[in-house]
């Protein structure tokens, strides 16, 4: 189901930086034998719920993950399954009543940290429990193929003479990344956030149709959600915000076009609060077993992702400094 809510939202745009229960991950081998945390042999019945609809970059990460630790039979039986609703919310919520459930995880960023404060989620990510964080990702400034700007240029001049009349769309709530990078970028060419006009999308598979019918004034999204329509030219890429180009996107980036910005969007995989602490070991070994893996390796290039991995107490650290920046900027903004 898509919501799309049309926001018109101040930026301080400069300066932001930004199942069921059952045995648990370490109950029973697909042997039948009983499990011994990290040393165990595959973990069985793992669900990984992804918080937003089918096709955007949580679903994508999520069933990549998935299928590489099906093929290296690191887990046996691993299901993913989608629970959207309020930016990611929904499913954050459904995570923390599920405590002590180590069988179910949730692949998650900076997105839901955002929707976490924006939707006024009575569940944090900070109550979950943090596995690893798996990539990043530089966003894209993106138009369709009949847009008429056909470079960041064209754009950033027309946005500027009109800031108001042209409609930039996202696949995250207000906070998250597909809505901080515009409101970073009207604030690095001159543009008053205040009169940007922001369209909340939920997630990457409900912006896309909106991208393809010229919907649009353009939208800001990570690229590797969109690698198929790009390299068909359905979508066009006019740049992206990371420090090096985009490999297999023929696009400068923000800063190569004179814009001085750059930003980059994370994603991690976190379980419900209460897990067991062998449990908790349990799916930390596994990612790390499939991180370690060709067949990791070849996702991340497949997708054009950075690998950005870390665990345990690294990741949980990194959460909760993410969960306070963003908190203050959306405090300030008037959102949170």
């Amino acid at each position: 189901m898509r919501q799309i809510r049309a926001l018109r939202v101040a930026a301080v745009a400069a300066g932001i930086a930004l199942m069921a229960t059952g045995c648990g991950a370490t109950g029973k081998s697909s042997t039948g034998s009983e499990s011994s945390g990290a040393a165990a042999g595959p973990i069985t019945g793992l669900q990984i719920m992804v918080p937003n609809t089918p096709g955007g970059g949580y679903d994508t990460t999520a069933r990549a993950a998935a299928k590489v630790l099906e093929d290296e039979k690191i887990t046996s039986n691993t299901e993913v399954f989608n629970l959207a609703g309020a930016g990611g919310t929904v499913g954050l919520a459904r995570v923390v009543n599920e405590k002590g459930n180590g069988d179910l995880a949730m692949l998650m960023g900076l997105g839901v940290v955002g929707a976490s404060y924006t939707n006024k989620s009575e569940s944090k990510l900070t109550e979950t429990t943090p596995l690893a964080r798996l990539i990043e990702e530089p966003g894209a400034i993106m138009v369709s193929k009949d847009s008429p700007y056909k470079t960041i240029d064209d754009l950033v001049k027309a946005w500027k003479a009109d800031p108001g009349s042209i409609s930039v769309g996202g696949g995250s709530s207000p906070g998250g990344p597909d809505h901080l990078l515009p409101m970073q970028l009207a604030g690095a060419v001159g543009i008053d956030a205040t009169k940007v006009n922001f369209v909340s999308y939920d997630g990457g598979g409900d912006l896309l149709p909106a991208i393809l019918g010229n919907k649009l004034g353009f939208a800001a999204s990570g690229a590797g959600e969109y690698l198929q329509q790009i390299q068909s030219g359905e979508v066009r890429v006019l740049a992206t915000s990371g420090e090096k180009r985009l490999e297999g996107v023929d696009a400068p980036t923000l800063k190569e076009s004179g814009i001085d910005l750059v930003f980059t969007n994370w994603r991690g995989i976190v379980a419900p609060p209460g897990i067991s602490d062998k449990d908790k070991a349990s799916l930390i070994a596994a990612l790390e077993k499939m991180h370690a893996t060709e067949g990791w390796k070849e996702a991340l290039k497949t997708h054009s992702w950075t690998d950005a991995f870390i665990t345990g107490e690294k990741f949980e650290t990194f959460l909760t400094e993410q969960d306070k920046r963003v908190a203050d900027v959306l405090t300030k903004l008037g959102l949170a």
